[in-house]
């Protein structure tokens, strides 16, 4: 892997697989959303940052070498003030397509967290396009997941680890925010749209003591800003 590949694909999965350091120096180095880059985030006390959103969010990026082929950011909400529910955003052929029953839910997470992931850094995120369908995801942290979201099917498996992550400097389109979440690197992974399997494969990192992945599932998900 390449530098180019390793600060492509560093984003969370830093955190499976090159340590607290580096994920946290990757993500306050990082800036998605084109409207903010150049941007200072904005700081604040982490004593004092107030919880906004409680559940899971595993992630499945793909790659051709050194370019990004496909992502899925799907999300299991437990609470948040805009309620609770799932939802699943993919970004795929430079289209952002949002899958869920409650749109408003939906667009939050789509417009507050996924599109400042440092995973889609540097990648073209135009208006997307919403699907009214029920987002089913179930999470295993020893099996993986399965997702379903309308023509989107994927599933995650063989995972490797299971560890907790905590940062008090994670910022998204420039507000700092406190995360923390346990995780699991997941080897094994595919997804179809429309019966069609997605482009690329699953990048693998680090060490048999520290495995990690662009594929990965999360419980415990504590995100505060």
């Amino acid at each position: 892997m390449d530098d180019r590949t390793a600060r492509t694909t560093i984003g969370r999965r830093g955190i499976l697989g090159t340590g607290l350091a580096a994920s946290v120096a990757a993500a306050s180095s990082l800036v998605a959303d084109p409207a903010t880059a150049g941007t200072r985030s904005t700081s604040s006390d982490p004593a004092t940052r107030q919880v906004v959103l409680v559940g899971a969010n595993p992630g499945f990026q793909l790659f051709d070498g050194d370019r990004v082929t496909a992502y899925v950011s799907a999300w299991r909400v437990d609470w948040s003030p805009h309620g609770t529910g799932t939802a699943v955003i993919r970004w795929q052929d430079d289209e952002v397509h949002v899958y869920g029953t409650d749109r408003r839910l939906a667009s939050w997470l789509e417009r507050d967290f996924t599109r400042h992931f440092p995973e889609v850094e540097g990648l073209p995120w135009p208006d997307p396009v919403f699907h009214h369908v029920p987002a089913r995801v179930d999470i295993d942290l020893a099996r993986g997941a399965r997702v379903r979201a309308g023509d989107l099917n994927l599933r995650m498996g063989d995972v490797r680890d299971q560890r907790s992550f905590t940062t008090d400097d994670f910022p998204l389109g420039g507000v700092d925010h406190s995360l923390h979440l346990v995780l699991g690197p997941c080897f094994a992974g595919q997804a179809r749209v429309r019966g069609r399997m997605m482009e690329g494969e699953i990048v693998t990192s680090g060490t048999p003591d520290r495995p990690g992945s662009s594929a990965f599932v999360t419980e415990a998900e504590v995100w505060r800003r």
